[in-house]
C-alpha cells in the first residue's frame, strides 16, 4: 500500500501567510493533480495554541528566528503561525480534500514544537500517524507539502527510521531556506530516502 503525506498547506505558509513560504502556492494544482495516484492520503496540521513556547512573541526581548534552548531542545523562535481556530491553520482553498482520509495535527504542546507528522520534536508524543499508516498495511511513504527543509524533511526521516520506503516528491515541495534544505536533502538521501520528481509517478 502507498500512502501520500500532505503536510501542512496550511494558509499561514502560504501567499500573505504569517510564515509564508516563498512559491509554496505554486505546488497545490500538482498535490491535487497526484492524489489519485496513491492507496491512502493523509494530511499533517500545525495546530498551535497562542500560548506556544516556539512563538518568538512568547518569549520577552527575543528575536524573530533567533535559536534558543526550549526544555533540552533546539528551537527557532517563529512568528506566530497555525494558531488554533484561525483563519492561518485552515487548508488553502484550492487544496483537494475530498481524498483526504485523516488528518494529523501537530504543534499541540506547548512545551515542545513538532516538525514532523509522527511525533513532537523530543519524540516524547506520537500523532498516531505511525498505526494509522501500519493499521492499513501501508509499506511506501510519499511526502509532498511545506516546508521541505523543516516539517517535510522531518516527516520524511522519521517515516524512513520507522521502516517505510520513503519518496519525497521534490516538485511538490518548497523549502523556507535553500542552504538549510540541500543540507537535509543529504540527509534524506544518507538515510537512503529517495528524492523523485513527481513525472515518475504515472
Amino acid at each position: 500500500m502507498k500512502a501520500l503525506l500532505i503536510i501542512d498547506i496550511q494558509n499561514d505558509f502560504l501567499e500573505n501567510g504569517s510564515l509564508e513560504v516563498k512559491d509554496g502556492n505554486a505546488i497545490i494544482p500538482l498535490v491535487n493533480k497526484i492524489q489519485n495516484l496513491f492507496d491512502v492520503v493523509v494530511a499533517t496540521q500545525d495546530w498551535h495554541p497562542s500560548t506556544h513556547k516556539s512563538f518568538a512573541a512568547n518569549h520577552e526581548g527575543k528575536q524573530l528566528f533567533e535559536v534558543i534552548d526550549l526544555n533540552g531542545l533546539p528551537q527557532v523562535l517563529w512568528p506566530n503561525h497555525c494558531v488554533q481556530g484561525t483563519f492561518g491553520t485552515e487548508f488553502h482553498s484550492d487544496l483537494n480534500t475530498q481524498n483526504i482520509q485523516a488528518i494529523f495535527r501537530k504543534g499541540t504542546d506547548i512545551e515542545v514544537d513538532s516538525y514532523s507528522g509522527f511525533y513532537d520534536n523530543g519524540k516524547r508524543n506520537s500523532t498516531g500517524l505511525h498505526g494509522f499508516l501500519t493499521e492499513l498495511q501501508v509499506t511506501e511513504v510519499y511526502v509532498c507539502g511545506l516546508a521541505a527543509d523543516y516539517c517535510v524533511y522531518y516527516t520524511a526521516k522519521d517515516a524512513a527510521n520507522l521502516g517505510y520506503k520513503t519518496f519525497v516528491i521534490e516538485d511538490a515541495t518548497k523549502y523556507i531556506d535553500e542552504t538549510n534544505y540541500l543540507k537535509a536533502k543529504q540527509e534524506m538521501l544518507d538515510l537512503g530516502i529517495e528524492i523523485i520528481e513527481s513525472k515518475i509517478l504515472n
